[in-house]
């Protein structure tokens, strides 16, 4: 996969030398669909952070990319949702977690939705 990246990050940068607006480069399917996700995400007005491996954040930073407020995020913290460990006297949460939470979020929001779609559709709300 290392290969496979390195190969088509450099037939990026090739494309990304030459002149002007439009760019065509071939890369691996792995690549564009990662890319798709990227821009879908950034469309969608998404936030889009890269890290490595086993990041962390401070609660605060937690709160931003989970978009709630840092004592939501302690609330979390307290409640066993979110990783997180002690620096001393400060709080690390890991990116693991926060993508973890988001996932289960997702899974339940789209529960949720099919009960409603299934309620609506029951009661005669929908045509």
């Amino acid at each position: 996969m290392t290969d496979l990246l390195a190969r088509d990050a450099h037939a990026l940068h090739l494309a990304l030398e030459q002149a002007g607006d439009e760019v065509e480069v071939s890369v691996s399917r792995q690549t564009a669909e990662w890319l798709a996700q990227l821009i879908d995400a950034k469309a969608q007005g998404h936030e889009v952070v890269l890290s490595r491996g086993a990041t962390e954040v401070t609660p605060a930073e937690a709160a931003q990319l989970l978009g709630m407020s840092r004592p939501q995020v302690r609330k979390l913290m307290n409640q066993g949702q979110l990783a997180f460990r002690k620096v001393g006297t400060h709080h690390r949460v890991t990116v693991a977690s926060i993508d973890a939470f988001l996932e289960t979020e997702r899974r339940h929001m789209e529960i949720g939705m099919t009960a409603l779609s299934s309620l609506q559709n029951d009661l005669g709300l929908l045509e």
